[in-house]
C-alpha cells in the first residue's frame, strides 16, 4: 500500500463521507420556484423600505422651546385670539427664508423656509400638530400691505425645511409670518422672517371703505363706531348678492371655518388670526346673508389692514379693509 492510500488519499478512501458529500449535487430550482423566491425577496424589501420611511415620531420637547431672558415670545392659547407682536419680542424658534434665486414682481419663485428650535434642532413635520387643516400656516405680506397670501408649504427634501411657490404682486422687502402648533406643547407659536423682492416700492392710497366688491358679491365688514386699544370688540363679517334680487352666497369652509380674518398693523410688528365664533361647519349660516362674528383686542393705537379670506364656488376671495384704531 502506497504512503497516500495509508493516509487516506488514495482509491481506498473514495468511499469516505467528505467523498460522498462533495458528489451530491443539490437539484436545480425551477422557472416557477425562482419567480416565488423573486417575489417573496421584493415585497420584503418594500415593506423594509415602507417601514423606514414611516414618521418616527417627534425629536423635540417642550425644553426645546425655553429661551431665558426677557422679551421672549410666550405661547398663545388659539382658543383665545389676539395680536401678536411677533417681530418685537424673541421667539424660541429661528426662521430663515431663501429663494433659489433673486425674487421679483410679478415672477414664480421657489422660496425654501426652514424652522429651527431655540436649542437647534429641526422642526418638521412630525414636530407640529395640525391646526386648521395644516401644520404650518405661512402668512405673507408686502410693504404696503396690499398684497397678502396665505400659504402652506410642503416638508422638503431635509428635516426643517419647508417648500412653496410664491408669486410677488408688489417689490419690497416682504414679511413672511409662521403661524404653528408644536406637538411637544400644544400651544400656538410664532416666528418671522424678511424676503427681498426687487423693484421700487409702489406709493399706494388705501381706501378705508368696509365693503369690498368681487364676482358679483358685496363682503362688508361692519365695525363699531370706534375702535379703542386695549378694548376688546367685536367684528361682524358679511356676504351678500350685488343687485335688488338677492340670490345664495355658495360660501365654503375653508382651513376649517367658514372665514378667516388676518389683522396687520402698518408697521408689520405682527398680526392677529381670528376664527369666527360660529364654528361648528354643521350649521353654516343663512344661505342669503351670511353674518360670522370675530371677537379681537387691539393693544396698541394705530393703523390696521384686516384680510378677509372666504371660499366660494370652489375660488378663495381676500377683502382688505384698513381700519383706525384710537389711543
Amino acid at each position: 500500500m502506497s504512503e497516500s492510500d495509508q493516509l487516506g488519499g488514495g482509491p481506498a478512501a473514495a468511499g469516505s463521507p467528505r467523498k460522498a458529500d462533495e458528489g451530491v449535487r443539490p437539484p436545480l430550482l425551477n422557472s416557477a420556484q425562482r419567480r416565488s423566491i423573486a417575489f417573496i425577496t421584493g415585497a420584503a424589501l418594500i415593506l423594509y423600505l415602507a417601514v423606514r420611511l414611516l414618521p418616527a415620531g417627534s425629536n423635540v420637547n417642550h425644553m426645546d422651546f425655553r429661551v431665558e431672558g426677557k422679551g421672549v415670545l410666550e405661547f398663545c392659547d388659539p382658543a383665545n385670539p389676539q395680536f401678536i407682536p411677533v417681530v418685537a419680542v424673541r421667539s424660541p424658534v429661528v426662521m430663515t427664508v431663501q429663494s433659489a434665486r433673486a425674487a421679483a414682481k410679478d415672477e414664480p419663485v421657489e422660496i425654501t423656509v426652514t424652522l429651527r428650535t431655540a436649542s437647534g434642532k429641526p422642526i418638521g413635520p412630525a414636530d407640529l400638530l395640525v391646526a386648521h387643516t395644516r401644520k404650518l400656516h405661512l402668512l405673507v405680506v408686502d410693504p404696503t400691505l396690499t398684497d397678502y397670501q396665505h400659504i402652506h408649504p410642503e416638508p422638503g427634501r431635509r428635516d426643517g425645511e419647508w417648500k412653496f411657490t410664491l408669486t410677488p404682486a408688489r417689490a419690497g422687502l416682504y414679511r413672511v409670518f409662521a403661524d404653528f402648533t408644536p406637538a411637544a406643547t400644544q400651544r400656538g407659536l410664532y416666528a418671522s422672517a424678511d424676503l427681498p423682492v426687487s423693484g421700487p416700492v409702489a406709493t399706494v392710497i388705501t381706501s378705508g371703505s368696509t365693503v369690498y366688491q368681487d364676482r358679483g358679491y358685496n363682503f362688508e365688514l361692519i365695525l363699531p363706531p370706534i375702535l379703542r386699544a386695549g378694548q376688546p370688540t367685536v367684528l361682524r363679517f358679511r356676504i351678500e348678492s350685488q343687485g335688488a334680487v338677492k340670490r345664495p352666497v355658495p360660501l365654503q369652509p375653508v382651513m376649517g371655518a367658514f372665514a378667516h380674518l388676518v389683522a396687520f398693523d402698518e408697521s408689520r410688528s405682527g398680526f392677529a388670526h381670528l376664527h369666527p365664533v360660529e364654528n361648528d361647519l354643521s350649521k353654516p349660516p343663512d344661505a342669503l346673508h351670511p353674518e360670522l362674528n370675530f371677537r379681537l383686542t387691539i393693544p396698541v393705537s394705530g393703523r390696521y389692514v384686516i384680510w378677509a379670506q372666504v371660499k366660494l364656488d370652489d375660488k378663495e376671495v381676500f377683502a382688505p379693509y384698513w381700519v383706525d384704531v384710537l389711543p
